[in-house]
């Protein structure tokens, strides 16, 4: 089993940077895949970005390409999501969420708000 620890959110002007910090503990060789999700207010929860653990591949949703950046992982045990130019449309709580090689994100943080004011 892996426990996700998350942390980095808060509360930012259009226009700024936060990074969002995902720690993992406890059978991290076997972590496949790390997803930041996110949901807004009266909407559904939607995917952001993922990475394959050792960070060989990486993917975005079209509203986060060109703005944020995915690092870490393998034996740091950490990831980070950077979110560069911030936009009020970002606000929500962020999720990070992992896949152990099943076919489903099997594992997930505590979740931490962002708020991006104009």
């Amino acid at each position: 089993q892996v426990q996700l620890v998350q942390s980095g959110g808060g509360l930012v002007q259009a226009g700024g940077s936060l990074r969002l910090s995902c720690a993992a503990f406890g059978g991290t060789s076997s972590i496949n895949t790390l997803g930041w999700f996110r949901q807004a207010p009266g909407k559904v929860q939607e995917f952001v970005a993922g990475t394959t653990w050792s960070g060989d591949k990486t993917s975005f949703a079209d509203s986060a390409r060109g703005r944020f950046t995915i690092s870490g992982g393998n034996a740091k045990e950490t990831v980070y999501l950077q979110m560069n130019g911030l936009r009020p449309e970002d606000t929500a709580v962020y999720y990070c969420a992992v896949d152990m090689g099943h076919g489903e994100y099997e594992y997930w943080g505590q979740g931490t708000q962002v708020t991006v004011s104009e």
